[in-house]
């Protein structure tokens, strides 16, 4: 019996005005006794809590301002245990300087990391939201290690973590409260032309990630994959100065013979759209093609293998287009950057893996579209067959470097737990350049083995191959797999993002791997 799905109707792709609070910078001689707003917060490692023997900062910013406290900001660190490690944080509110508050955010080691200033940033957004601060002011207690380029990473770190720790995704709320912190102020990174132009850079990342997150956190009967293909539509119009956008049909599809990534959509009524964005310079020569694909399954049930188990989280597979949802954020993001010398390919096949009679069966045959066949043994093991096909297409556009992310497997989360992303790839140099991206962004990402000797357990005895392997080192042998469909000449990475796709804590998108692969492709600009 037919039936109708329920349509874009909850207002996903009307995403609400993000209020971000206005940032300011101050030098370093503003004096924080006298700085007047609701929180003043400190950014402090473990080594900037030691005390004397008459249990006072030896931190001279954390003594100025104990000297007008009247010692209790020690003394109240000692009652809450609180000793700067990462994560600790204590919000005071004490009489004696001009804010109404002080709090104290540790940073961990002396050894700082840019993960570490953006939870100070993540820190101060939640303890203004907790106590409805309007205005708060951020210092790092020992600014004085850092050079002239680390203090703009710092305040780029700190900014990202203060703008995305405001960020509350309430579209689906019949109540919800908009942000009250309106002003940052942000003391002792200096001031200056190269600061506001990395603000600005931080901003666009930032709108990216907001942009990547809503999309991933939209559920399976808002965001199918033709609405997904409208939002990167939107994308393209609103930089169409740098990006177009192309979206093929099922029919162009087929003309192309992408067998493998329709198979995967054939059994929903919700019919798949092939993305694809391409941003090329507002001006210049372009020096280098790159291609980002992410995987774009909107709502994943397994196919015929039904996600039965538990423990597979098939309520939880609206998450399962996440790697789009980094590709298209990072698209948004380079829209505003406009990097020079760079041309970009954001790929998407997107599609739903669902169950009907016209739907793909276990033991079924596809052919991809450089004619490979692959032998379906498990219907649940669809992302790397869409990949497949957008591979191929990616290596067609005459790019000279593609990164994929996916959603790819519960193997990497084995692995690498909830918070790091396993990378994939047979490049020594694509391996360095984007796990330096990752430094900067604070991403955590850990080379894995391509081992080809598993590649055995993936060979099928009447097609080409079969599309899972042993189970184990089974994010290994999807990533053999997606191998197959990469010419040897474009250099290839794949990062399965499983884990750290979403929060755990909250259940809601991170916003995952967009700001990596805009310092990779500003990193490949001239």
């Amino acid at each position: 019996m037919a039936h109708s799905l329920a349509r874009d109707t909850l207002g996903l792709t009307h995403p609400v005005q993000i209020d971000a609070p206005k940032i300011s910078f101050s030098a370093k001689e503003i004096d924080l006794v006298e700085w007047k707003g609701d929180i003043l917060a400190v950014g402090v490692t473990e080594k900037d809590m030691v005390k004397d023997e008459n249990l006072e900062f030896q931190n001279s910013i954390l003594k100025k301002l104990d000297s007008h406290l009247g010692g209790l900001l020690a003394e109240a660190s000692l009652e809450e245990d609180f000793s700067g490690k990462a994560g600790q944080s204590t919000v005071l509110r004490l009489s004696g300087i001009g804010s109404k508050r002080v709090g104290l955010i540790g940073l961990g080691q002396s050894t700082l990391t840019t993960a570490a200033y953006r939870s100070l940033g993540e820190s101060v957004a939640a303890a203004a939201m907790a106590s409805q601060a309007s205005n708060v002011a951020i210092v790092v207690a020992s600014p004085e290690g850092l050079l002239a380029e680390s203090k703009l990473h710092t305040a780029s770190a700190i900014v990202s973590g203060t703008v995305l720790g405001t960020f509350e995704d309430n579209r689906f709320k019949s109540e919800s409260k908009k942000p009250s912190l309106k002003y940052v102020d942000i003391l002792g990174l200096g001031t200056g032309s190269d600061l506001e132009k990395k603000l600005k850079y931080t901003e666009d990342v930032c709108s990216g990630i907001i942009l990547g997150k809503e999309l991933v956190n939209a559920p399976a009967n808002v965001l199918t994959p033709g609405v997904l293909a409208e939002e990167a539509s939107k994308i393209a119009s609103m930089y169409s100065d740098v990006i177009s956008a192309t979206i093929l049909s099922v029919e162009q599809c087929k003309e192309l013979k992408m067998g493998s990534y329709l198979g995967v959509a054939a059994a929903s009524e919700n019919p798949p759209h092939f993305i694809h964005l391409c941003y090329k310079p507002p001006s210049g020569p372009v020096k280098t093609k790159l291609a980002l694909v992410g995987k774009g399954l909107t709502f994943d049930s397994g196919g015929y293998n039904l996600k039965t188990d538990p423990s597979f989280l098939i309520e939880l597979m609206k998450f399962d287009m996440g790697g789009s949802a980094a590709v298209l954020g990072a698209a948004k993001a380079l829209g505003q950057i406009k990097p020079a010398g760079v041309e970009v390919h954001f790929i998407v096949a997107a599609c739903e893996n669902m169950i009907s009679g016209t739907g793909m069966r276990p033991g079924d045959i596809v052919t991809a579209s450089n004619g490979k066949t692959i032998e379906v043994n498990n219907t649940d093991a669809e992302g790397r067959l869409t990949l497949a096909d957008a591979l191929v297409y990616a290596c067609n556009q005459g790019v000279e470097k593609i990164v994929d992310l996916a959603t790819l497997t519960g193997a990497c989360r084995v692995a690498l737990g909830l918070s790091i992303a396993g990378v994939f790839t047979p490049s020594d140099d694509l391996a360095k350049e984007v796990m330096a991206a990752s430094e900067v962004s604070g991403e955590k990402l850990w080379r894995m083995p391509l081992e080809e000797s598993y590649w055995e357990s993936m060979k099928s005895g009447v097609a080409d191959m079969v599309n899972t392997g042993d189970r184990q080192g089974g994010a290994i042998t999807a990533a053999l797999f997606l191998k197959q469909f990469v010419d040897e000449k474009v250099q290839w990475m794949h990062i399965d993002i499983a884990g750290p796709v979403r929060n755990v804590k909250n259940n809601t998108a991170t916003g995952f791997g967009i700001s990596t692969l805009v310092e990779w492709v500003l990193k490949n600009s001239s």
